[in-house]
């Protein structure tokens, strides 16, 4: 699998996915409630652990996207942010170099 369908993949996985996954998580922990497989104090617990869980992992996955982001646009020869803006600095000091120049002919 290359890197576009990975990271096709991840997004998509990724769109909608939390709130999915906290409210079946609820509705799981509800219902073991009612049925007395555990109690509302463990059900609780059972939520908030796996929910700690899943932002870990998400923070995770969160990481390797951008990381693979990265890799693509750099695939691609995009220029980061740092260097266009370093860029447009030393374009900036030509112009002025060029300006001052033009200045001292027509003096």
């Amino acid at each position: 699998m290359d890197n576009n369908d990975w990271l096709k993949q991840l997004l998509l996985i990724g769109v909608g996915t939390t709130s999915l996954v906290a409210e079946k998580l609820k509705q799981v922990s509800e219902q073991w409630v009612k049925e007395g497989r555990i109690n509302p104090e463990q059900a609780r617990q059972m939520v908030d652990e796996i929910w700690q869980h899943i932002q870990s992992d998400q923070a995770t996955l969160q990481s390797q996207l951008e990381k693979q982001i990265k890799n693509i646009l750099q695939d691609f020869g995009i220029p980061k942010q740092s260097e266009i803006d370093e860029l447009r600095g030393r374009i900036d000091r030509i112009e002025r170099k060029l300006r001052d120049l033009e200045n001292r002919l027509w003096r």
